[in-house]
């Protein structure tokens, strides 16, 4: 995703659309007050209490995962790329096959608040710990600057704020609501948020999708064929592979790296993960995915009418040349379909998705640092830590709330996409197999989980800083220099395997064994025998 400096799309009216926005943020606040009513211990900080249903926070991680990328970016690319395009959908969505079938129950059943819980279970405490939090705040930090300057896109592409001033300001003001939401709600208030976020941007992709197929008489081949009479040069090609990969081995290459760290980096993503603890039962979790799994079906499937709807009606040269370019993409249609008035609704969809997405990561980042580093590293668990943890959260959530807007504002003019690609390839190389081997391999250690943790991070952050999403191409993070030795923009490939093999290397050379407390975590897991309930 770049940010591009311009004006906004012709025929906005940015006054309509920062109104819809400020209602939006009002009802959303209200919302957290009330929530916050509750909150007294950690449990009601960092789980919402355990009070939510298996459909209520199925809904709440659709609005967690489905991002601001996933609305702008994918119809875009659906627009602008056809079939390649879609192949993103079909990646963040199969992704939720492995969290269900791996990691959701056994997660449940087997932590408390955090990553860390999990993968400390058997292991060395302190140590262990501290490596899960590093990797949740790598993850969380790159993952919330790209959102934040994902934020100026919005601004120019919507809101016709122009110059730095004016971004910068917007920047900030995300960050302060999102910073009180986390404050005052916890994750209640950021749960109800995510669910109304989830509810108003499917139904808004729901009813621009009946839209666009209303055009052609509800005949989805119709809108395919118009699509491809106003695809210009591409033409045929947006209903094949190869568009936008496909032209040489390594594009072919860097395909496959990104759905490897798609499909296995979600199921490694702190925030999704932290999920899992907001319900009672394992079964909840399991029915969250299920329902998770569903609406991001449905709404992965809407992109796929917007996307084409977008190159048919508004066309590829228009959203090229338009602010944002292929993000621009769902705005146009909507332009097109309803006016200012539907254009002024996505935007404020738009915002609150990026509210929603950063709320969620900030209070996965502070909940690890109290939970994990203060209250276990530091204090040792003493009884202590655990009356001042929430404390240290809200602490925590405020710095990481002022380095995010820092962040946010530093990065808004580079291209930020390999912040996402990174924060998902560092969930899969350090936390997914670490997490894996935790649960199902016995003689895993501590020193293993070291060495796959701080070897995937290690890896994957070398393997970017030296890759063509840094430097050496014309889309590149800095493009006035060229340093570049690694030829694929994401390292999954190469660093997941790595980071297994970082995993399996550390424990063969370590003596350390604990059978007793493997045979304890496999019952609680598979049971539910001793879980948290509260």
């Amino acid at each position: 995703m770049t940010v591009y400096m311009a004006t906004a799309v012709e025929g906005s009216r940015p006054g309509l659309n920062i109104t819809i926005f400020a209602i939006f943020v009002v009802i959303t606040l209200g919302i957290v007050f009330w929530a916050s009513r509750d909150t007294r211990t950690a449990t009601d900080y960092y789980a919402a209490g355990r009070a939510f249903s298996g459909p209520q926070n199925g809904i709440a991680i659709s609005g967690d995962y489905l991002s601001a990328a996933s609305f702008l970016g994918i119809a875009g690319a659906i627009a602008l790329s056809g079939y390649d395009g879609f192949l993103y959908s079909i990646g963040f969505l199969v992704a939720w096959l492995v969290a269900l079938l791996l990691v959701a129950e056994l997660l449940r059943n087997t932590g408390k608040f955090t990553l860390g819980d999990v993968l400390a279970f058997r292991m060395r405490q302190r140590p262990v710990r501290a490596a899960a939090a590093t990797s949740t705040l790598a993850v969380s930090l790159f993952y919330l600057l790209a959102q934040m300057a994902g934020a100026g896109v919005l601004v120019s592409l919507l809101l016709g704020v122009s110059g730095g001033a004016g971004q910068n300001l917007v920047i900030a003001v995300v960050g302060a609501i999102m910073i009180v939401y986390v404050l005052v709600g916890g994750m209640k208030g950021t749960t109800w948020v995510q669910i109304v976020k989830a509810a108003l941007l499917i139904a808004a992709a729901g009813a621009m999708t009946v839209w666009v197929l209303a055009r052609y008489g509800m005949n989805l081949s119709s809108l395919l064929q118009d699509a491809v009479d106003h695809g210009g040069k591409v033409g045929e090609k947006l209903l094949e592979p190869g568009v936008k990969y496909g032209k040489n081995g390594t594009s072919k290459l860097d395909f496959l790296s990104l759905a490897l760290a798609l499909v296995l980096g979600t199921a490694g993503l702190p925030h999704v993960l932290m999920r899992f603890y907001t319900v009672p039962t394992a079964k909840d979790a399991r029915r969250s995915v299920v329902w998770a799994i569903g609406l991001i079906g449905v709404f992965y499937l809407f992109t796929l009418v917007l996307g084409y709807g977008a190159g048919a009606l508004v066309g590829p040269e228009k959203i090229a040349k338009a602010p944002g370019k292929e993000n621009a993409a769902a705005p146009l249609l909507a332009l097109e379909l309803g006016g200012p008035v539907l254009l002024g609704f996505v935007a404020a969809v738009a915002f609150a998705t990026i509210l929603a997405v950063v709320a969620g990561l900030t209070i996965t980042a502070s909940a690890s640092f109290a939970h994990d580093v203060y209250a276990n590293v530091i204090k040792r668990g003493s009884p202590d830590a655990k009356d001042n943890e929430v404390t240290v959260a809200r602490i925590t959530a405020v710095v990481i709330g002022a380095l995010a807007i820092v962040g946010g504002i530093l990065a808004k003019n580079q291209n930020v996409a390999f912040l996402v690609a990174l924060a998902f390839a560092v969930a899969a190389s350090a936390n997914l197999p670490t997490l894996l081997y935790s649960l199902f391999w016995r003689r895993f250690n501590t020193a293993g989980a070291l060495s796959s943790i701080y070897g995937g991070l290690a890896v994957t952050i070398v393997l970017i800083v030296f890759s063509p999403a840094v430097s050496g191409t014309p889309t590149s993070m800095i493009k006035t220099m060229d340093f570049h030795w690694f030829p694929l923009a994401n390292p999954g490939l190469v660093s997941i395997p790595v980071s297994f093999a970082f995993g399996w290397l550390g424990t063969v050379l370590s003596s350390e064994r604990n059978n007793a407390k493997y045979a304890e975590m496999q019952v609680r897991s598979l049971s539910g025998i001793g879980a948290e309930k509260k």
